[in-house]
This record gives C-alpha cells, sequence and structure tokens, in this order.
C-alpha cells in the first residue's frame, strides 16, 4: 500500500473536501455532490483499507437496495455493494503484484471448504439454466467473501479489532430499532404493520429479525469484567433495545434461533460431550419419527394463524394447515426438491430458483401468497436452496462449512483459557448460530445485511484460532 499523506496534508484535503461539497450543494449540484465523497473512499481504499473496511460495516444495516438498479434478479445495495466490488478488485491487484497470501489462513480448514463452495458455484454457473443470472450470484458471493472472509482475517490479527467490527454494526443497527418500533407504535404495534415499518432499511420483517437474532449474544461480549463500566452499561441498555427489537419484528424463526442458541450455550457451559448429544439426537429423531402421524394431525389441528398477540403468535410456529407463511414455506422447499430430482447433480444454476421454481409447485401446495415470479423470496432454506441451485455438492458443502467452523470454534473455545477471548468466541459463535438454525427457514446470503457478520464472524474465529489461540492476552487463569 501506498505510504499515508502527511497531517498537514489531511487538514488540507479535508477543508477542501468541505468547500467542494459545499460549492456544489449550494449551486444545487446534489448528484455532483458525491464526487468528493467518492474521492475520500478512493483515498480510504489506497491508504487506509482497515477503515473503509469499517465504514462498510457501519452502512451495512442502513444500506438500500434501489429497485430500479436490480437486472437479472441480482439487487445492488447502496453504499455497500459497489465498496466491496472496490475492495476486491484492489484485493486482487495486491495478490498479482505481491504473489501471496498468509499461508496459515489458505492451510485453515474452513478456508478450504470456503474456496471448495466458491468453486463448485463457479462451475454451477457455467452449467446454469441462465448462465448470466448466476455469473452475477457468483460475483455477488465473491464480493462478500473476499471482503468479510479473507480480508476480515487480516483484519483481525489486530485482536482489539474485533470491538470496532462489533459496534460499527450495532449502533446503526440500534437505530434502525428505534425507526422501526417508533412506526410500529403509530400503528398500535399491529403485527401486520411489523411486516415493513423496518423500510427501506430492510426488505421484510423476517431478515430484520434474523440480523437482530445473530447480535443479541454478540453484545454479551461488552459485559466482560475488563470492559470499563460505562461500557456495561451502555451494552447494557442496547441489549434492551435489541430484545424489544427481536420481540417486535415478530419474527418467529428469530425467537426460535435464540432459544437454540441459548441451548448451545448451555451445552458449552457443562461441557456435554458430543456423544451425548449424538445419542440425545438420535433418540429425538427416532421418537419423531415414531410419532410422526400424531404430531402432523396435531399440527394440522392447530388453526393460529400470526398475531400481535404473543402466546398466539408463538402457538401459530406449529400451524401447517391455515398459516399462509408457513404453508408457503412448505410450498417453496416441496418446489425446490422437484427441481433437485430433475437436475441432481448441477443443479439449475445459483441465484436462479425464483425463475424456474413456477412449474415446479403443485396445485395443491399452493396458497393464498404464492407467485409465478418469485416475488416474495426464493426456497426460505440456506440448505434447501443449494440443493435445487448447485445440486446435491452444493447442499452438503454448505452443511460440511457449517459443520467445520463449529468443530474449529468448539474445540478452540474449549482449549482457550478463561478470560475475554475466550468470552468473545462464545458470544461469536452463539451469534452465528442463530443463523445457522434460522437458516433451514430463510436464507439472505444473497444480501449484504446477512453476509457482513455471517462471514465477519466466521473470519473472527479463523482469526483467533490461527492467531491467537496460543498466546494468553490477558494472563487469566486457565478454567
Amino acid at each position: 500500500m501506498l505510504k499515508a499523506l502527511k497531517p498537514y496534508s489531511i487538514y488540507i484535503l479535508s477543508f477542501l473536501f468541505i468547500a467542494l461539497n459545499s460549492f456544489l450543494i449550494a449551486n444545487e449540484f446534489y448528484y455532483l455532490a458525491i464526487i468528493p465523497f467518492a474521492l475520500a473512499l478512493v483515498y480510504l481504499a489506497l491508504f487506509d483499507v482497515e477503515k473503509l473496511m469499517f465504514f462498510i460495516v457501519f452502512t451495512t444495516p442502513i444500506s438500500m437496495n434501489l429497485e430500479e438498479l436490480e437486472f437479472g434478479g441480482i439487487g445492488m445495495y447502496l453504499p455497500t455493494e459497489p465498496l466491496m466490488f472496490g475492495v476486491m478488485i484492489l484485493f486482487f491487484l495486491k495478490l498479482l503484484a505481491e504473489k501471496k497470501f498468509d499461508s496459515k489462513i489458505l492451510k485453515h480448514p474452513v478456508t478450504f471448504i470456503i474456496i471448495l463452495q466458491l468453486g463448485w458455484i463457479l462451475f454451477t454457473s457455467i452449467t446454469s439454466s441462465m448462465p448470466v443470472v448466476s455469473l452475477k450470484f457468483f460475483l455477488s458471493r465473491m464480493w462478500f467473501v473476499i471482503c468479510f472472509y479473507f480480508l476480515a482475517t487480516q483484519l483481525f490479527i489486530k485482536f482489539s479489532n474485533y470491538k470496532v467490527f462489533f459496534w460499527c454494526y450495532i449502533i446503526p443497527l440500534v437505530g434502525v430499532i428505534i425507526y422501526a418500533v417508533t412506526r410500529l407504535a403509530h400503528y398500535s404495534f399491529n403485527e401486520k404493520a411489523a411486516h415493513w415499518v423496518m423500510e427501506p432499511f430492510y426488505k421484510d420483517h423476517t431478515s430484520y429479525g434474523a440480523i437482530l437474532a445473530m447480535y443479541v449474544p454478540i453484545i454479551f461480549v461488552f459485559f466482560h469484567k475488563n470492559e470499563k463500566k460505562w461500557v456495561n452499561i451502555v451494552a447494557f441498555v442496547l441489549f434492551g433495545v435489541l430484545i424489544i427489537g427481536t420481540i417486535f419484528s415478530y419474527t418467529r424463526a428469530a425467537w426460535v434461533s435464540l432459544i437454540a442458541a441459548l441451548v448451545l450455550y448451555f451445552i458449552y457451559k457443562y461441557k456435554v460431550k458430543f456423544k451425548y448429544l449424538l445419542i440425545v439426537g438420535l433418540v429425538g429423531i427416532s421418537t419423531l419419527a415414531l410419532n410422526w402421524n400424531k404430531l402432523m394431525m396435531n399440527m394440522e389441528r392447530n388453526k393460529q394463524d400470526s398475531s400481535a398477540e404473543l402466546a398466539e403468535h408463538v402457538k401459530s410456529i406449529s400451524n401447517v394447515s391455515t398459516d399462509a407463511s408457513n404453508l408457503e414455506r412448505i410450498n417453496r422447499w416441496g418446489s425446490a426438491w422437484r427441481m433437485f430430482l430433475e437436475r441432481p447433480v448441477f443443479g439449475w444454476g445459483p441465484g436462479t430458483y425464483v425463475f424456474q421454481y413456477a412449474p415446479f409447485q403443485m396445485s395443491k401446495d399452493k396458497t393464498i401468497i404464492s407467485t409465478n415470479v418469485g416475488n416474495n423470496g426464493n426456497a426460505h432454506s440456506e440448505y434447501i436452496g443449494p440443493l435445487a441451485e448447485q445440486g446435491l455438492i452444493g447442499s452438503l458443502l454448505v452443511i460440511i462449512m457449517v459443520s467445520v467452523v463449529f468443530y474449529r470454534g468448539s474445540n478452540l473455545y474449549h482449549r482457550l483459557p478463561k478470560g475475554q477471548i475466550k468470552t468473545v468466541v462464545l458470544c461469536t459463535l452463539l451469534g452465528l448460530f442463530t443463523y445457522v438454525v434460522h437458516g433451514f427457514l430463510n436464507n439472505y446470503l444473497d444480501t449484504d445485511k446477512a453476509s457482513v457478520p455471517f462471514w465477519g464472524f466466521i473470519a473472527l474465529i479463523v482469526a483467533i484460532d490461527v492467531y491467537h489461540s496460543d498466546v494468553d492476552l490477558f494472563k487469566t487463569k486457565p478454567e
């Protein structure tokens, strides 16, 4: 990278930046006023990529998807995705110039699986039923992974950067929560209004709820005794805001994911061995299989639809007889399965589900919210979607990646000494787990909102595993 400018040069440039912006705005050249802003970003990209990365994180919760920029099924989130694209180009240019990247990261099993996954997405983009759409999907996945996995691992070489990374997302997210809850209050906290009050920052309440759930465990990082008292107080207040936001998002999958994360917390806390979890899992699956017919009969008798009443809304989770949301999710899963059966090896192509699933819907599965144009989401699963779009290998690679992340992350947590770094690993794993659970019911990794924390959390776990796991940063007594 180029050498940073001297302080006096920064003062001069700052003055010119303000003066030029003021002149353009005063003369009503509003679109041209973006030029100084763009120049400032170029400066950051050339001289301080770290600050540019944090800027991208900060703008992610408040980025907007401009519908008029959509083409081929891929929307452009501003200002984040153009910036990520630019950072990705700089990354490749730097890679070509230096011909190296940290081998410790490249040799990590999580990196190996991610590279395999990207390779398979590229390959199935070539065999895709809609190659242009699939290649755009591959390109967007690339800039998410390059920025917030590969570059983020280097960001976390400096361990304290995790605080900046978390705060840069949490602060604007809290602003969105206040905005959404305030709007919802004007509609007497009506459950239907909760579906759209977070617009234009989030496209619906389910994606909004998924992100809130991810950051509920993360906020506990700042409750640590090593933090200053005022940080603990701020974290406690923001924890309350996140909980309020999650409740009034009326996102059932988010609530379920937080309960699952709480269970995982107790598993870590009491060091429950894998063999016992395996036994419980097998017993649970066997019991479910033996009582499947009875369970389905009870679920079909459940007529409780979504409601503003919390207890009723929770009860509606198991309603597969009248709840349109649940029934439509089953319809999308069924369509994805039938698509997979027709193209089991290579799938229909990454990003093509919304364009191809319509003929695979069965009339008996359609609901009042069914559509043939895919404007109400896609396959509603991070695991079933790749099955239809990338074949069996695509789905298995997702499952393997998640499994390897949690295998390595769990081993890392248990071998770390008691202290702040151990707490960071625990909270990051719990936050990531909420999305892993949420991924059974929805999929948002094609958006910046979910991809930035998802890949960033994985990068933090891998960075700690590679750079910090053998160092007792805080000199505390081992557990």
